[in-house]
């Protein structure tokens, strides 16, 4: 089929499209094609993806491992849209994430499909912790950032995004996140003394939820310390814990899930982005088997039964999760990229670098030095975000799957916009 991608100019989407589209903002060009780990432009020029889709696109863009099995599943009029009725697409997913992910880790959860973004897995997870425990506040952390709409936002914690709520966002109270006090007091001390004042007004919680590396919030890593301690507090307290790895699920941080290094076993866990394999909608909400109290169409949403993504999804966990290849991998390059962001500390004053396994942050002191970075890097032909209250931070998320080259390719072109950026 032959598109007409090449009379598309930037000018359509701003005569026609909504004043809230955002990324396209910052890279304003009109892409076509995909592979890999690289986008192409209408004018034929390439872009090295280190977005990847704000961690939907793990696996590279349109991914051959993954591409055979969705094109012969559409080939032969497989089933696209199913509400919850079984079908062999969401069986074959079923199975594959039981023999390949849960089962291996000694995890024991029910698999509810919520609807096809994060911000749908976390909505049910805030909704069954309610309806579980019969108790209505949520704690979560300062910089998190679970979704859009109004249950996530409000354990959300940037204000211009809850602002665009329009209402108040209630039953949900901030507490700092691992490290917030940059160490000089312990993050715990406040949480765990409001929770025994009965005179603080923190009503009994029903659920913490946490990421355990923020990515929105700035590449926020929190110690396996304490998300341990998190675990334990919420144990003795009867309160349930609730691991959003919606971005940093999939392989992201080098295990799959990205609470395993902490040795935790959340009540709840949100996936998505990644989760569907070949970027399509696709999101999970994990439920201890006690906890699924849900009744028949409780919760539910017209497109939770995304077929194509149980194909690609199962595909991809076969091809990637199969043994621990892909995990030791994901730690090797984000090793590589934390040498690289050493030594840009070490030659420039103001900045400094943290993350996990391929999420990885390059903090600015001056903060709109940040955006100066990413554009020219843009300029260059390299896609890379900020993230953080004050977008300070330079967030690095390339596929997992990108190739060593490639990878030093980015590395060097983002070290040059910031040598330009701070000489």
């Amino acid at each position: 089929m032959q598109l007409l991608s090449q009379q598309i100019t930037p000018e359509v989407f701003a005569d026609h499209e909504s004043e809230v589209r955002s990324y396209c903002r910052n890279w304003p060009t009109v892409f076509s094609r995909a592979k890999g780990a690289w986008l192409t432009d209408v004018d034929g020029k390439r872009y090295l993806d280190f977005f990847a889709g704000a961690g939907a696109l793990n696996y590279g863009h349109n991914n051959t491992a993954l591409k055979g099995p969705l094109m012969e599943y559409l080939a032969q009029d497989g089933i696209t849209h199913s509400l919850d009725m079984y079908t062999e697409a969401k069986g074959e997913f079923l199975s594959a994430f039981n023999e390949l992910i849960l089962a291996p880790r000694g995890l024991d959860y029910k698999v509810q499909f919520p609807g096809p973004t994060g911000t749908n897995a976390v909505e049910s997870a805030l909704k069954l912790a309610r309806k579980v425990t019969g108790r209505e506040s949520i704690i979560s952390f300062t910089n998190a950032f679970h979704g859009m709409t109004l249950g996530s936002l409000s354990v959300t914690g940037n204000s211009m995004k809850r602002a665009g709520a329009g209402i108040p966002l209630v039953h949900a109270t901030p507490m700092p996140f691992d490290n917030y006090f940059d160490g000089v007091v312990e993050d715990f001390n406040w949480f765990e003394r409001v929770l025994d004042d009965s005179g603080s007004g923190l009503n009994r919680p029903a659920a913490v939820i946490v990421e355990t590396v923020q990515g929105e919030g700035g590449v926020n890593v929190a110690r396996a310390e304490w998300l341990r301690a998190l675990a334990e507090l919420c144990r003795r307290r009867d309160i349930l814990l609730i691991v959003d790895d919606v971005q940093m699920g999939c392989g992201r941080t080098g295990t799959f899930f990205s609470f395993e290094e902490a040795g935790i076993v959340p009540d709840i866990v949100t996936l998505s982005k990644s989760i569907g394999g070949y970027g399509m909608p696709l999101a999970l909400t994990l439920i201890r088997p006690d906890l699924d109290v849900w009744g028949p169409g409780e919760h539910n949403g017209t497109f939770r039964g995304n077929n194509p993504a149980f194909i690609t999804g199962a595909a991809a966990l076969r091809e990637y999760w199969a043994d621990d290849a892909l995990s030791r991998d994901v730690i090797a390059k984000g090793d590589r990229i934390a040498t690289a962001f050493t030594a840009l500390c070490e030659k420039h004053e103001g900045l400094s670098h943290r993350g996990r396994g391929m999420v990885r942050g390059l903090v600015f002191d001056d903060a709109p030095a940040a955006a100066k970075v990413c554009a020219i890097a843009f300029d260059s032909g390299l896609l890379v975000e900020t993230s953080g209250p004050a977008d300070e931070v330079v967030k690095l998320l390339p596929p997992l799957t990108i190739n060593a080259d490639d990878l030093e390719v980015g590395l060097a072109v983002l070290a040059q916009a910031v040598e330009e950026v701070l000489a």
